[in-house]
């Protein structure tokens, strides 16, 4: 029996309920350069990444926070196009 536990290799299909997978407003906040009052605020009028609750900590699961990202990318998005002339 090894004196140390086993180690998994971090993937991208781990499930996604793995605390690696959770960001708090802080630290959300600090990865995307956001201010922690924006994000407050967005939550607070159901603006924003998706967010859940665990007791009075707010978390923000990174697969919900990159989709919504890629969505705002797509909605608006200008430029970079040729107009085929």
């Amino acid at each position: 029996m090894p004196d140390h536990e086993p180690t998994t290799p971090a993937d991208s299909t781990a499930p996604p309920n793995r605390r690696d997978d959770w960001l708090t407003t802080a630290e959300l906040a600090q990865e995307y350069k956001l201010n922690i009052g924006t994000l407050r605020y967005w939550r607070h009028i159901g603006y924003g990444p998706a967010s859940f609750a665990l007791g009075r900590k707010i978390f923000y699961r990174r697969t919900d926070v990159q989709a919504w990202i890629a969505e705002q990318e797509h909605r608006t998005r200008r430029g970079g196009t040729t107009t085929g002339d």
